[in-house]
Order: structure tokens, then C-alpha cells, then sequence
């Protein structure tokens, strides 16, 4: 069996925003990690229209030349690991889009999150579960939540210009590891799981 490939998802595209360094930093723990190998995928860089199809890729293929690349580069990984900035309480206007954007892709794949926010974006993380339910994703259960003072030494709200989320991994190296040890069994067992189903229909 091959290694599991993984996407780290940049959930905003706004000029201003944080989600890059968060982006960064987990993507090289996984790539440290060795059992798995890691790529961003940055919402900014696909320009995604709003969901304007006759219905989901779930029902008929989609037009849109955009929305298709992004379900082909999607179907390139094994895992997500979504890093999530919460806007009123919820994911971005961005990312939920980008997921309505594909539903083939998505499924029978694990999905962890990186979120970063007051409260460590818990509630927009709940809120991102809730999608990944209907969209055929397995929630890894672990997952960063980078909130209040930890934030604040790193975020440019907390007055810092350069802050990197390096700076602050003695308190997320834990819950780091949890996320990658929980994403790489998941990753495995349904990489093997639906090669099994495609033999199996072949």
C-alpha cells in the first residue's frame, strides 16, 4: 500500500488573512511525522465561483472548468486536515463553497482540522463536522485549537507583526500529535478500504 497523500485546506482567502502560518506549521509536522505525504491546497489560488450547478457532482458531473479541477486535485488525497478560522460562529463563506463544490471527492475520507480564533474556532469546527457528516467524511476526533492568549503572541490582534505558530508549539505539540497519529490510522484503513471496493466492482 502506498503512503496516504494529504491536503491541508487554507479555509480563507481574504488578503489579510491569518490561516497561511497555522497552514504551514501543520503541514510540516506531517511531513516530519513520515508516514504520510502533505500538500497545501489554498482557496485563494482556485477562484472558485459560487455553487451555480444543477446539483451536486454527488447526482451529474459539473460545467464550471473551475469547480472540475478543484474535484480532480481534491481526488488526489487520502485526507483533509481543514484549517479553520470561525466567522460568527461558523467556517467561512469560502470554505463552505469550496466544499459544496464536490461531493465524490470528499467521501469515505478522514477529516481533521486546525482552527485558530477566540475560542480556537471551536464552534466553527463543530459547525465544519456537521458538513463532513453529510458529505460521507470521517471526523478525526482530535484536533488544534489555537485560541485566546496562545493566539494573541502570534496573531497581528495580539500586536505581534512576525509571529510565527512555531513560537507556540510547546503548548500545541500535544494536541499536534494527537491529530496526526488519529488522521494517519483513518487515512490508511479507508485508503485500503476503497481500494478493496474498487477490486471488489471490478
Amino acid at each position: 500500500m502506498t503512503t496516504p497523500r494529504i491536503a491541508v485546506i487554507i479555509g480563507t482567502t481574504r488578503p489579510t488573512r491569518f490561516g497561511e502560518k497555522p497552514a504551514e506549521w501543520i503541514k510540516d509536522k506531517i511531513a516530519a511525522d513520515g508516514r504520510m505525504s502533505v500538500d497545501v491546497l489554498d482557496l485563494a489560488e482556485y477562484d472558485l465561483p459560487f455553487f451555480d450547478e444543477m446539483a451536486s457532482n454527488k447526482w451529474m458531473p459539473s460545467k464550471d472548468p473551475k469547480a472540475v479541477k478543484w474535484q480532480q486535485d481534491l481526488a488526489k488525497y487520502d485526507g483533509y486536515v481543514f484549517v479553520v478560522a470561525e466567522y460568527n460562529h461558523s467556517i467561512s463563506g469560502a470554505l463552505k463553497n469550496a466544499l459544496d463544490q464536490a461531493f465524490v471527492e470528499w467521501g469515505k475520507k478522514p477529516a481533521a482540522v486546525v482552527g485558530y480564533g477566540g475560542v480556537g474556532a471551536a464552534r466553527a469546527v463543530e459547525h465544519l463536522r456537521t458538513i463532513a457528516v453529510e458529505l460521507r467524511m470521517v471526523n478525526v476526533a482530535s484536533a488544534v485549537h489555537i485560541g485566546g492568549g496562545e493566539l494573541m503572541k502570534v496573531h497581528p490582534m495580539g500586536g505581534v507583526k512576525d509571529g510565527k505558530i512555531a513560537d507556540i508549539d510547546t503548548v500545541l505539540a500535544p494536541s499536534a500529535k494527537a491529530l496526526i497519529d488519529e488522521l494517519y490510522w483513518w487515512a490508511d484503513l479507508l485508503k485500503g478500504a476503497r481500494a478493496a471496493e474498487r477490486a471488489e466492482a471490478a
